[in-house]
Formats: structure tokens, C-alpha cells, sequence
């Protein structure tokens, strides 16, 4: 008993850490790349269209998954990664004042998704082999939480930071090559704690094969052993559809929170909008995220499952009145937004565990690569169209369209396969 323990409070030394890192590199490509777009001047579709596209490393990264479970250990690929992430948002930093920054900053981002993509499939992997299956619901959660502090930091403290930096430079790309300079200095910080910090779990080995021929027929192994799981057809149509709403507001709501309001935004200035979308927002989502992880321990995913979904979409509507109302008071706005960001941070939650469900099994790592490779594309696809669709519709049918959307998630969440216990913290005396 006593081991368990030590094992339980040392989760707490790298779950946390380690979950930030899997965050940072992705909030500042499909987030904070937005800001320094929009404040650089790149047009609101141009902006969509091609942050979406950066998020392809993580659709496609189970097509090299099997070579993380295969070459190398999970823990040798986490730190690795996190060392290359600090070198190349370094390299950003240098990219931004330089003549034609949007295309090398494009290009740069583009490595530092792939990279990302690599660490994401190695740590979840790791995750899912060093933590018991009954501290798995709980520490989701922890994990979820800590992925949006990375968030946080990013999405509201950096580009507060930038903001008070321009009105000190009063130039925006000096201020942005600052700022990721710093980031990149926290990746390698990640790294080398992570080197030093994360356990050695006994199944964390390199599958080394003696062949190119058997590497090849294990990689083909895997990818069809996840195809010919029960429903697979249905699992993969919820994967897809769960967030199909909401990934489409993801895709503006930025946009239309630092918008002028002539255009229909709400005109909010760098650290107004760090403050209301990427602090406020973030904490909510946060709350929202652990509140979801201790409820399913207690009770299972199956009990949560609706509660869950009805939380993420029906906040939604929140835009549609910020959008017809357009109000000026900035405690109103991070309100509406913390609200939504709660709801959710709380449905997100079922939607992560459930991926741990598919892909339990003896290939879990590449599996759920492959489920959070499928998770992306819910996500990029319906976000890339997303910016050419507010400037047909304007942003107040836009939002009102975003709730129609979520109509599939709910119809296909009716015939998904669950396990009435799964999810569930084991009880102890």
C-alpha cells in the first residue's frame, strides 16, 4: 500500500509538467499565431485557412505513430522533442521582425506542429503506460488542466505581455520576437527537467525489429488491428463530429473578440483580450476540466456522457448574444466567455476519455495517436472554412449557425458503445 502512495504523489511530479509541455507548442501555433497574425495585419480568412492548415501534423501523426511505440523509448522521445521545440520557437522569434515573416513564420510553425505531434503521440503514450487504468480518470483531469495552464500562459499572459511590450516599443514584431524567445527558452527548460524528472516505466522499451521488412508488417499491423475494432465506423463519426460546432467557433471567436466593431467584433485591444478570452476564459476551462475528471472518477463516463455533451455546445449561444449585443464592458464580455470556456473545459473532458476507451489494448499508444490524429481533423477541417463562412455570413448568423451544427454530435453520441464502470476510481477501505 505504501508504494501505491509514493507512486500517486510522484504522478505529481511530471503529469502536470509534462502535460504543459504537450500544450505550449500547440496553444502558440493554433492560438496565439492568430493574435500575432491579426496584429501583424493578415486578413481574417488568410488567417483561418492557414493556421488550420499547421494543425495537419496532429491529424496525420498516426501514419509515423508506430514508430514512436517501435524506435526509441516514450520517455527518450519526450524530452528530445521538447529540446527541438525550444530551438525552433527560438528560430520564430528571429523570423518575425525579418522581411516576408508571414511565410517564414508559416514554415517554421509548420515544424514545430510536426514536432509537437511526435511529442503528443510519446506522451500520451507514456501516460497511459506509467499511470494504473484506476488513477487514469482522475489524473484526466489534472492532465486537462494543466494542457489549458499552457493556455493560460499563452493564450493570456503572453499576449498580455505583448501588448504592454507595444505600447512601450510601439512595434508589434519586436514585441512578438520577445515573447517567443521566451517561449522558446521555457521549452528547453521542460526538456531538461524531463530528462532528469520522469519516471522509467519497466514496459517503456524500444521495439527495435531486426528488419525492415518486419517493422513495416508490424506498422501495418497496428494501423489494421485499430480498423477492425467493434463500431468502428460510429466511434470514428463521433470522434469526428463532437466538436464540429465548436470547432468551427474556435476558428472566429478569437477573431471576433479583437475585431473592430464596425465589422461586428468587439474590439478588444491585446491585453483586454489576454485578460477576458486567454486568462478568464482559460481558468473557467480549467475548472471546468478538473470538476469533469473528479465527477467520472466518482461516478463513470457513462453517467456523465450527455451531461457532458449538453455542456460543451449549449454555451455556444453565448456568442450569438455578444455578437447582436456587442456590449462595451469588458466584466460582461470575460463573463460570457468564462462561461462558455467552463462548459467547455467540463464536456471536453468525457470527449478525452473516451479516446482512452478506443484505444485500450496492446498497440494503446499508436491507437490513441490515431484517435487524437482523427480528433484534429474534427477540429482543423470545420475551422479551416470557418473564416470564409463569418465573412459570408457575418459574425451574429455565424454564431447562430455554430449551434446548428452541433445537431451531429448529439445524434451519433446515441449509439456509441460504453462500458457502464469505465472511468470509474477504485474504491479503496
Amino acid at each position: 500500500m505504501a508504494v501505491a502512495k509514493n507512486n500517486f504523489r510522484n504522478s505529481w511530479l511530471w503529469i502536470p509538467t509534462l502535460y504543459f509541455a504537450e500544450g505550449l507548442p500547440y496553444a502558440l501555433v493554433m492560438s496565439v499565431a492568430t493574435v500575432l497574425y491579426k496584429n501583424l495585419g493578415v486578413s481574417n480568412p488568410e488567417i483561418t485557412l492557414w493556421v488550420s492548415l499547421l494543425g495537419w501534423p496532429w491529424i496525420l501523426k498516426p501514419l509515423w505513430s508506430p514508430a514512436v511505440d517501435l524506435l526509441k523509448t516514450r520517455r527518450q522521445w519526450i524530452w528530445a522533442t521538447q529540446f527541438f521545440s525550444g530551438a525552433l520557437l527560438a528560430a520564430v522569434a528571429l523570423a518575425i521582425p525579418a522581411p516576408h515573416f508571414f511565410q517564414f513564420t508559416l514554415a517554421i510553425f509548420a515544424l514545430v506542429a510536426f514536432n509537437s505531434a511526435t511529442h503528443d503521440i510519446a506522451a500520451d503514450g507514456f501516460y497511459i503506460i506509467a499511470l494504473p487504468e484506476r488513477e487514469q480518470a482522475l489524473f484526466s483531469g489534472v492532465r486537462n488542466t494543466f494542457y489549458r495552464v499552457a493556455n493560460v500562459a499563452a493564450q493570456g499572459l503572453l499576449v498580455v505581455f505583448v501588448g504592454k511590450m507595444q505600447e512601450h516599443t510601439g512595434n508589434f514584431a519586436v514585441s512578438w520576437a520577445i515573447a517567443f524567445g521566451l517561449m522558446g527558452g521555457t521549452m528547453l527548460a521542460l526538456g531538461i527537467y524531463h530528462k532528469f524528472i520522469l519516471p522509467r516505466p519497466a514496459n517503456d522499451v524500444a521495439h527495435r525489429e531486426n528488419s525492415a521488412k518486419n517493422f513495416f508488417n508490424d506498422f501495418g499491423k497496428t494501423f489494421a488491428a485499430f480498423f477492425q475494432k467493434p463500431k468502428i465506423i460510429t466511434l470514428l463519426a463521433f470522434i469526428l463530429l463532437y466538436r464540429f460546432g465548436e470547432a468551427q467557433l474556435l476558428g472566429v471567436a478569437k477573431l471576433f473578440l479583437l475585431d473592430e466593431r464596425a465589422r461586428g467584433g468587439l474590439a478588444l485591444t491585446d491585453e483586454q483580450f489576454g485578460w477576458a478570452y486567454g486568462t478568464v476564459g482559460v481558468i473557467a476551462l480549467l475548472c471546468g476540466g478538473l470538476l469533469g475528471g473528479f465527477f467520472v472518477s466518482r461516478n463513470g463516463l457513462k453517467f456523465w456522457l450527455w451531461p457532458m455533451l449538453l455542456a460543451i455546445h449549449l454555451p455556444d449561444a453565448i456568442f450569438i448574444w455578444l455578437a447582436y449585443t456587442q456590449p462595451q464592458n469588458l466584466i460582461s464580455i470575460g463573463a460570457g466567455v468564462a462561461i462558455e470556456q467552463f462548459g467547455y473545459g467540463f464536456g471536453f473532458t468525457a470527449f478525452m476519455l473516451y479516446l482512452i476507451y478506443i484505444a485500450r489494448g496492446e498497440h494503446a499508444t499508436a491507437h490513441y495517436a490515431i484517435c487524437t490524429g482523427f480528433m484534429a481533423a474534427g477540429l482543423n477541417l470545420p475551422m479551416a472554412w470557418s473564416g470564409k463562412l463569418q465573412a459570408v455570413l457575418g459574425y451574429q448568423h455565424f454564431f447562430i449557425w455554430v449551434i446548428l451544427a452541433t445537431i451531429p454530435s448529439f445524434l451519433v453520441a446515441m449509439k456509441i458503445p460504453l462500458d457502464e464502470e469505465f472511468g470509474k476510481r477504485a474504491r479503496t477501505n
